[in-house]
C-alpha cells in the first residue's frame, strides 16, 4: 500500500530531511511514525502527499508511482488518501455539515450523494447532533472529529493523520486515536505521525521511529521486526 525504497530528501541548503529510507506499510496497517522536530515526519508527508519529491529513491503508494507520475495523475492519488492535521482547517464560516461536504463538492460529486454520505460520516465519528454547528461552538475534540470526517467522506484507502491529537487533551486524545482503531477495522490502512510516544506506547501497534533522517526502529507491538 506504501512502500519507500532507498528515498533520500536534501533540501537548498544542505540539510538532509531523510536519508536512505525503506518503509513498507501493507494495505490494511495501523502505523505509528514517530519522530522528534527534525527527525523527517514532515517531510516523509509530504512526499507521500506528493508536495515534494524525494532527491534519490521511489515511492508507491495505492499503485501509483510517486516519482514517476504526472502532474495531472495527483488528484488521482490524493483521492485515496484522507488527510486530518493538527489544526483541523475546518472553515470557520462553515458548520460541520457544511465542511465535510465541501470536500465532496470540489471533487464534483453529486448533491443527492453528498446529501446521503455526509450525515452517514457524521454518525461514525459521533456528531449526528452537531451537524449544524460551527467550529467555533464545538470543542477541541469535536473538531477534530469533524476534520477526520472530512478525511473519510470520499472512502480513501488510506488515512494519515498529522499530530492528530497536538491541540486537544489527553482525555480527547485517547478518544480520537480509538476512533482511528476503529477505521482501521474496517479496512482502512492507517498512519498516525506523531512526536508523542507515550500516546503510542498505549496502543499495541506497529511503529516506525525516525531520528535524523533515517529509520532507526521498526516494532510491531513490543516485538522488533
Amino acid at each position: 500500500m506504501i512502500e519507500f525504497r532507498n528515498v533520500s530528501k536534501n533540501y537548498p541548503g544542505g540539510t538532509h530531511a531523510l536519508d536512505d529510507v525503506d518503509i513498507m506499510i501493507d494495505k490494511g496497517e495501523f502505523v505509528f511514525i514517530l519522530g522528534h522536530s527534525g527527525a523527517g515526519k514532515s517531510t516523509l508527508l509530504k512526499l507521500m502527499l506528493r508536495e515534494e519529491l524525494p532527491s534519490k529513491g521511489s515511492i508507491m503508494i495505492a499503485d501509483y508511482n510517486l516519482v514517476k507520475m504526472r502532474k495531472r495523475q495527483i488528484p488521482y492519488l490524493r483521492r485515496e488518501l484522507g488527510v486530518v492535521f493538527q489544526d483541523f482547517r475546518l472553515i470557520p464560516t462553515m458548520t460541520a455539515y457544511e465542511n465535510v461536504a465541501f470536500a465532496m463538492r470540489v471533487t464534483n460529486i453529486s448533491a443527492k450523494e453528498i446529501r446521503r454520505r455526509v450525515p452517514y460520516i457524521l454518525r461514525i465519528v459521533g456528531l449526528e447532533d452537531k451537524m449544524h454547528v460551527f467550529p467555533e461552538q464545538l470543542s477541541g475534540g469535536e473538531q477534530q472529529r469533524v476534520a477526520l470526517a472530512r478525511a473519510l467522506v470520499h472512502n480513501p484507502k488510506i488515512i494519515l493523520a498529522d499530530e492528530p491529537t497536538g491541540n486537544i487533551d489527553p482525555e480527547l486524545s485517547l478518544e480520537i486515536m480509538e476512533l482511528l482503531f476503529e477505521i482501521n477495522k474496517l479496512g482502512t490502512t492507517v498512519v498516525v505521525v506523531t512526536h508523542d510516544v507515550a500516546l503510542a506506547n498505549r496502543f499495541h501497534a506497529r511503529t516506525i521511529t525516525l531520528d535524523h533522517g533515517r529509520v532507526v526502529s521498526d516494532t510491531k507491538g513490543n516485538d522488533a521486526v
